[in-house]
């Protein structure tokens, strides 16, 4: 009886460790995958930091450009005001 009950027990450890080394097989192969995918979605990260950067330089520059647009107009009305009360005077 001893010797069954024995035999049961070394069976059943030897599956449950069993279990345990294909789950650790598993586990691995998750991991791997897992810093694959963390290592795609650092490259994007850095892709999109690198669009943000180039977007942010273009409407830098275009905010600059209407300013600049602006202060023109702003001098030219002055002038053709200067010039409209010359006449008129």
């Amino acid at each position: 009886m001893i010797n069954k009950l024995l035999i049961a027990g070394a069976i059943m450890t030897s599956v449950l460790l069993t279990g345990c080394a294909n789950n650790n097989t598993d586990l691995q192969n998750s991991v791997g995958s897992l810093n694959s995918e963390v290592s795609k979605l650092m490259a994007q990260v850095q892709q999109l930091e690198s669009e943000h950067d180039t977007m942010k330089t273009a409407i830098q520059s275009a905010t600059d450009t209407a300013q600049q647009a602006l202060e023109d107009a702003q001098r030219a009305n002055s002038r053709i005001d200067n010039i409209a009360a010359s006449y008129s005077k």
